[in-house]
Protein backbone atom coordinates (compact mmCIF):
# COMPACT_ATOMS: atom_id res chain seq x y z
CA UNK A 1 0.00 0.00 0.00
CA UNK A 2 1.24 3.50 -0.77
CA UNK A 3 0.63 4.67 2.81
CA UNK A 4 2.99 2.18 4.40
CA UNK A 5 6.06 3.57 6.11
CA UNK A 6 9.34 1.81 5.27
CA UNK A 7 10.62 0.38 8.51
CA UNK A 8 13.83 -1.28 9.61
CA UNK A 9 12.21 -2.89 12.65
CA UNK A 10 8.85 -4.53 12.29
CA UNK A 11 7.72 -3.97 15.85
CA UNK A 12 9.34 -0.94 17.54
CA UNK A 13 7.77 2.43 16.72
CA UNK A 14 7.67 5.85 18.36
CA UNK A 15 4.21 7.36 18.77
CA UNK A 16 3.04 10.68 20.18
CA UNK A 17 -0.05 12.38 21.53
CA UNK A 18 -0.44 16.15 21.38
CA UNK A 19 -1.94 17.88 24.41
CA UNK A 20 -2.67 21.43 23.31
CA UNK A 21 -5.43 23.90 22.56
CA UNK A 22 -6.41 25.12 19.11
CA UNK A 23 -6.89 28.77 18.29
CA UNK A 24 -10.59 28.42 18.97
CA UNK A 25 -12.94 29.23 16.08
CA UNK A 26 -10.01 30.23 13.84
CA UNK A 27 -9.30 27.42 11.39
CA UNK A 28 -6.35 29.03 9.61
CA UNK A 29 -4.40 29.75 12.80
CA UNK A 30 -5.33 26.37 14.26
CA UNK A 31 -3.90 24.61 11.21
CA UNK A 32 -0.70 26.64 11.56
CA UNK A 33 -0.41 25.52 15.18
CA UNK A 34 -1.21 21.92 14.24
CA UNK A 35 1.60 21.96 11.68
CA UNK A 36 4.12 23.27 14.22
CA UNK A 37 3.12 20.66 16.80
CA UNK A 38 3.12 17.81 14.29
CA UNK A 39 6.56 18.79 12.99
CA UNK A 40 7.86 18.97 16.56
CA UNK A 41 6.60 15.44 17.23
CA UNK A 42 8.05 14.19 13.95
CA UNK A 43 11.46 15.68 14.75
CA UNK A 44 11.39 13.69 17.99
CA UNK A 45 11.02 10.56 15.91
CA UNK A 46 7.27 10.04 16.20
CA UNK A 47 5.74 8.21 13.24
CA UNK A 48 2.18 8.43 14.52
CA UNK A 49 0.78 11.66 15.99
CA UNK A 50 -2.65 11.86 17.62
CA UNK A 51 -4.44 15.18 18.27
CA UNK A 52 -7.38 15.79 20.65
CA UNK A 53 -11.10 15.70 20.02
CA UNK A 54 -12.44 18.69 18.05
CA UNK A 55 -8.97 20.24 17.70
CA UNK A 56 -9.94 21.89 14.41
CA UNK A 57 -11.09 24.24 15.56
CA UNK A 58 -12.93 24.23 18.86
CA UNK A 59 -14.49 22.16 21.59
CA UNK A 60 -17.19 24.64 22.70
CA UNK A 61 -16.71 24.03 26.40
CA UNK A 62 -19.15 26.00 28.53
CA UNK A 63 -21.34 27.32 25.72
CA UNK A 64 -25.09 26.86 26.11
CA UNK A 65 -26.09 28.09 22.63
CA UNK A 66 -29.06 29.85 24.24
CA UNK A 67 -30.96 26.60 24.67
CA UNK A 68 -33.38 25.56 27.38
CA UNK A 69 -36.09 22.96 27.09
CA UNK A 70 -38.70 24.46 24.77
CA UNK A 71 -36.77 27.61 23.91
CA UNK A 72 -33.79 28.90 21.90
CA UNK A 73 -32.50 32.48 21.80
CA UNK A 74 -31.32 34.60 18.85
CA UNK A 75 -27.95 35.03 20.58
CA UNK A 76 -27.58 31.27 20.88
CA UNK A 77 -28.39 30.82 17.20
CA UNK A 78 -25.66 33.32 16.38
CA UNK A 79 -23.21 31.36 18.54
CA UNK A 80 -24.05 28.26 16.52
CA UNK A 81 -23.56 30.17 13.25
CA UNK A 82 -20.07 31.16 14.34
CA UNK A 83 -19.31 27.58 15.32
CA UNK A 84 -20.64 26.31 11.99
CA UNK A 85 -18.43 28.83 10.17
CA UNK A 86 -15.35 27.50 11.97
CA UNK A 87 -16.05 23.87 11.04
CA UNK A 88 -14.50 22.21 7.98
CA UNK A 89 -15.81 20.36 4.94
CA UNK A 90 -14.68 16.77 4.39
CA UNK A 91 -13.34 16.59 1.73
CA UNK A 92 -12.24 20.18 1.32
CA UNK A 93 -9.27 22.56 1.28
CA UNK A 94 -8.62 22.27 5.03
CA UNK A 95 -8.48 18.49 4.74
CA UNK A 96 -5.92 18.99 1.97
CA UNK A 97 -3.85 21.11 4.37
CA UNK A 98 -3.96 18.37 7.00
CA UNK A 99 -2.87 15.84 4.39
CA UNK A 100 0.10 18.08 3.55
CA UNK A 101 1.05 18.24 7.25
CA UNK A 102 1.12 14.44 7.37
CA UNK A 103 3.22 14.31 4.19
CA UNK A 104 5.64 17.00 5.39
CA UNK A 105 6.28 15.15 8.64
CA UNK A 106 6.15 11.66 7.08
CA UNK A 107 3.74 10.72 9.87
CA UNK A 108 0.48 8.91 10.27
CA UNK A 109 -1.76 11.74 11.47
CA UNK A 110 -4.93 11.22 13.53
CA UNK A 111 -6.76 14.53 13.84
CA UNK A 112 -9.92 15.52 15.69
CA UNK A 113 -12.04 17.97 13.72
CA UNK A 114 -15.51 19.48 13.70
CA UNK A 115 -16.93 18.43 10.34
CA UNK A 116 -19.60 20.43 8.53
CA UNK A 117 -22.06 18.64 6.28
CA UNK A 118 -24.98 20.74 5.12
CA UNK A 119 -26.54 22.30 8.19
CA UNK A 120 -25.18 19.68 10.61
CA UNK A 121 -21.89 19.46 12.48
CA UNK A 122 -20.17 16.21 13.40
CA UNK A 123 -17.37 15.45 15.84
CA UNK A 124 -15.00 13.57 13.54
CA UNK A 125 -11.55 12.01 13.48
CA UNK A 126 -9.59 12.02 10.22
CA UNK A 127 -6.77 9.61 9.33
CA UNK A 128 -3.85 10.43 7.00
CA UNK A 129 -0.92 8.38 5.79
CA UNK A 130 2.70 9.59 5.81
CA UNK A 131 2.53 10.26 2.07
CA UNK A 132 -0.42 12.61 2.62
CA UNK A 133 -3.02 10.04 1.60
CA UNK A 134 -6.46 10.34 3.15
CA UNK A 135 -7.21 7.04 4.88
CA UNK A 136 -10.74 7.66 6.15
CA UNK A 137 -12.78 9.15 8.96
CA UNK A 138 -14.79 8.24 12.04
CA UNK A 139 -17.81 10.27 13.06
CA UNK A 140 -18.68 10.17 16.75
CA UNK A 141 -21.64 7.84 17.12
CA UNK A 142 -23.01 9.28 20.34
CA UNK A 143 -22.36 12.88 21.40
CA UNK A 144 -22.53 13.31 25.15
CA UNK A 145 -24.99 15.50 27.03
CA UNK A 146 -25.27 19.00 25.59
CA UNK A 147 -23.00 18.04 22.69
CA UNK A 148 -26.13 16.49 21.15
CA UNK A 149 -27.53 19.97 20.58
CA UNK A 150 -24.72 20.98 18.23
CA UNK A 151 -23.32 17.68 16.87
CA UNK A 152 -25.09 15.11 14.75
CA UNK A 153 -24.82 11.35 15.24
CA UNK A 154 -22.47 9.19 13.17
CA UNK A 155 -23.49 5.81 11.79
CA UNK A 156 -21.86 2.45 11.19
CA UNK A 157 -20.39 3.49 7.85
CA UNK A 158 -17.51 5.36 9.52
CA UNK A 159 -15.96 2.79 11.86
CA UNK A 160 -12.65 2.22 10.11
CA UNK A 161 -9.58 0.42 11.33
CA UNK A 162 -6.91 1.42 8.83
CA UNK A 163 -3.84 -0.64 7.97
CA UNK A 164 -0.49 1.12 8.17
CA UNK A 165 3.07 -0.06 8.65
CA UNK A 166 2.73 0.92 12.30
CA UNK A 167 -0.16 -1.47 12.72
CA UNK A 168 -3.94 -1.37 12.47
CA UNK A 169 -5.18 1.99 13.73
CA UNK A 170 -8.68 3.06 14.77
CA UNK A 171 -10.26 5.82 16.82
CA UNK A 172 -13.02 5.99 19.40
CA UNK A 173 -13.92 9.47 20.64
CA UNK A 174 -14.35 10.49 24.30
CA UNK A 175 -17.35 8.82 25.97
CA UNK A 176 -17.86 6.49 23.02
CA UNK A 177 -15.20 4.58 24.94
CA UNK A 178 -17.88 3.71 27.50
CA UNK A 179 -19.92 1.89 24.82
CA UNK A 180 -18.97 -1.79 25.29
CA UNK A 181 -20.39 -2.91 21.95
CA UNK A 182 -18.44 -0.25 20.04
CA UNK A 183 -15.25 -1.40 21.73
CA UNK A 184 -16.05 -4.99 20.79
CA UNK A 185 -16.50 -3.95 17.16
CA UNK A 186 -13.08 -2.27 17.17
CA UNK A 187 -11.44 -5.34 18.69
CA UNK A 188 -13.10 -7.54 16.06
CA UNK A 189 -11.64 -5.30 13.34
CA UNK A 190 -8.20 -6.10 14.72
CA UNK A 191 -7.30 -2.69 16.14
CA UNK A 192 -3.72 -2.65 17.43
CA UNK A 193 -3.26 1.07 18.09
CA UNK A 194 -6.49 2.35 19.59
CA UNK A 195 -6.69 6.15 19.51
CA UNK A 196 -8.97 7.90 22.00
CA UNK A 197 -9.18 11.66 21.33
CA UNK A 198 -11.15 13.08 24.23
CA UNK A 199 -12.42 16.10 26.14
CA UNK A 200 -12.48 14.23 29.47
CA UNK A 201 -9.77 15.31 31.89
CA UNK A 202 -11.16 13.69 35.03
CA UNK A 203 -9.15 11.40 37.28
CA UNK A 204 -11.29 8.47 36.10
CA UNK A 205 -10.08 8.76 32.50
CA UNK A 206 -6.69 7.11 33.03
CA UNK A 207 -8.14 3.88 34.50
CA UNK A 208 -10.64 3.83 31.63
CA UNK A 209 -7.78 3.87 29.14
CA UNK A 210 -5.93 1.19 31.10
CA UNK A 211 -9.04 -0.99 31.12
CA UNK A 212 -9.47 -0.67 27.35
CA UNK A 213 -5.82 -1.50 26.73
CA UNK A 214 -6.16 -4.61 28.89
CA UNK A 215 -9.52 -5.57 27.41
CA UNK A 216 -8.46 -5.11 23.78
CA UNK A 217 -4.83 -6.17 24.29
CA UNK A 218 -3.86 -3.12 22.27
CA UNK A 219 -1.94 0.11 22.67
CA UNK A 220 -4.17 3.05 23.64
CA UNK A 221 -3.25 6.63 22.79
CA UNK A 222 -5.46 9.30 24.33
CA UNK A 223 -5.11 13.01 23.55
CA UNK A 224 -6.96 15.79 25.36
CA UNK A 225 -6.67 19.54 25.05
CA UNK A 226 -4.93 21.67 27.62
CA UNK A 227 -6.79 24.95 27.28
CA UNK A 228 -7.00 28.17 29.24
CA UNK A 229 -9.56 30.95 28.98
CA UNK A 230 -7.14 32.94 26.83
CA UNK A 231 -7.27 30.25 24.16
CA UNK A 232 -10.88 31.30 23.45
CA UNK A 233 -12.12 34.62 22.02
CA UNK A 234 -12.56 37.56 24.36
CA UNK A 235 -16.33 37.60 23.74
CA UNK A 236 -16.68 33.89 24.60
CA UNK A 237 -19.74 33.88 26.85
CA UNK A 238 -19.36 31.15 29.48
CA UNK A 239 -19.57 30.75 33.23
CA UNK A 240 -15.78 30.38 33.39
CA UNK A 241 -15.25 34.14 33.67
CA UNK A 242 -12.63 36.31 32.01
CA UNK A 243 -9.41 35.45 33.87
CA UNK A 244 -7.08 34.46 31.00
CA UNK A 245 -5.27 31.89 33.18
CA UNK A 246 -8.39 29.94 34.11
CA UNK A 247 -7.93 26.33 33.00
CA UNK A 248 -10.90 25.15 30.94
CA UNK A 249 -9.44 21.77 29.98
CA UNK A 250 -6.63 20.27 32.06
CA UNK A 251 -5.41 17.53 29.74
CA UNK A 252 -4.61 14.10 31.13
CA UNK A 253 -3.30 12.67 27.85
CA UNK A 254 -1.60 9.32 28.05
CA UNK A 255 -0.12 6.31 26.21
CA UNK A 256 -0.94 2.85 27.55
CA UNK A 257 0.52 -0.57 26.74
CA UNK A 258 -1.50 -3.73 26.04
CA UNK A 259 -1.12 -5.02 29.59
CA UNK A 260 -2.37 -1.74 31.03
CA UNK A 261 1.04 -0.25 31.78
CA UNK A 262 1.31 3.55 31.57
CA UNK A 263 4.02 4.39 29.02
CA UNK A 264 3.56 8.19 29.04
CA UNK A 265 1.49 10.68 31.00
CA UNK A 266 -0.92 11.63 32.25
CA UNK A 267 -0.03 15.31 32.29
CA UNK A 268 -2.34 17.90 33.88
CA UNK A 269 -0.12 20.95 33.86
CA UNK A 270 0.51 22.39 30.41
CA UNK A 271 0.55 22.00 26.68
CA UNK A 272 2.88 19.11 25.98
CA UNK A 273 3.74 16.40 23.48
CA UNK A 274 3.95 12.97 25.09
CA UNK A 275 5.76 10.21 23.24
CA UNK A 276 6.76 6.61 23.79
CA UNK A 277 8.43 3.77 21.92
CA UNK A 278 5.97 0.92 21.53
CA UNK A 279 6.78 -2.67 20.64
CA UNK A 280 4.00 -4.11 18.48
CA UNK A 281 5.12 -7.62 19.41
CA UNK A 282 3.79 -6.89 22.90
CA UNK A 283 0.29 -7.29 21.45
CA UNK A 284 0.81 -10.96 20.62
CA UNK A 285 2.51 -11.52 23.97
CA UNK A 286 -0.48 -9.99 25.77
CA UNK A 287 -2.98 -12.20 23.94
CA UNK A 288 -1.50 -15.40 25.36
CA UNK A 289 -4.19 -15.46 28.04
CA UNK A 290 -6.88 -13.11 26.73
CA UNK A 291 -8.42 -12.27 23.35
CA UNK A 292 -11.83 -10.62 23.75
CA UNK A 293 -12.98 -11.57 20.26
CA UNK A 294 -11.04 -14.84 20.00
CA UNK A 295 -10.32 -17.60 22.47
CA UNK A 296 -11.91 -15.68 25.37
CA UNK A 297 -15.18 -15.09 23.50
CA UNK A 298 -18.32 -17.20 23.80
CA UNK A 299 -20.15 -16.83 20.47
CA UNK A 300 -22.48 -19.66 21.48
CA UNK A 301 -23.83 -17.31 24.17
CA UNK A 302 -23.07 -13.74 23.03
CA UNK A 303 -22.92 -12.28 19.52
CA UNK A 304 -22.71 -8.72 18.19
CA UNK A 305 -24.16 -7.61 14.84
CA UNK A 306 -22.72 -4.35 13.44
CA UNK A 307 -24.65 -2.47 10.76
CA UNK A 308 -22.10 -0.60 8.63
CA UNK A 309 -24.53 0.83 6.10
CA UNK A 310 -24.70 4.58 5.56
CA UNK A 311 -27.91 6.08 6.87
CA UNK A 312 -28.91 9.01 4.67
CA UNK A 313 -32.21 10.74 5.48
CA UNK A 314 -32.91 11.36 1.79
CA UNK A 315 -32.19 8.96 -1.05
CA UNK A 316 -32.68 9.82 -4.69
CA UNK A 317 -33.37 7.04 -7.17
CA UNK A 318 -33.28 7.37 -10.92
CA UNK A 319 -36.70 7.34 -12.57
CA UNK A 320 -37.26 4.03 -14.25
CA UNK A 321 -37.62 4.37 -18.04
CA UNK A 322 -41.06 3.39 -19.31
CA UNK A 323 -42.22 2.48 -22.79
CA UNK A 324 -44.05 5.27 -24.64
CA UNK A 325 -47.82 5.08 -24.48
CA UNK A 326 -49.13 4.24 -27.98
CA UNK A 327 -51.35 6.87 -29.57
CA UNK A 328 -54.37 6.25 -31.78
CA UNK A 329 -53.77 6.27 -35.53
CA UNK A 330 -55.60 9.36 -36.80
CA UNK A 331 -56.20 7.62 -40.13
CA UNK A 332 -58.17 4.76 -38.54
Amino acid sequence: MSNLIPVGSKSLQRVAVVQAAPVAFDVARTLEKARALAMDAAQRGARLVVFPEAFVSAYPRGLGFGATVGSRTPAGREEFRKYWESAIDVPGPHVDQLAEIARAGAIVLVMGVVERSGGTLYCTVLFFGPDGSYLGKHRKLMPTGSERLVWGFGDGSTLPVVQTALGRIGAVICWENYMPLLRAAMYAKGVEIYCAPTADGRDTWLPTMQHIALEGRCFVLSANQFARRRDYPADYDTAFGDDPDTVLSRGGSCIIGPLGQVLAGPDFNAEVILDADIDLDDIARARLDFDAVGHYARPDVFRLVVDETSRSPVEFQATRATAPVPTANPEE
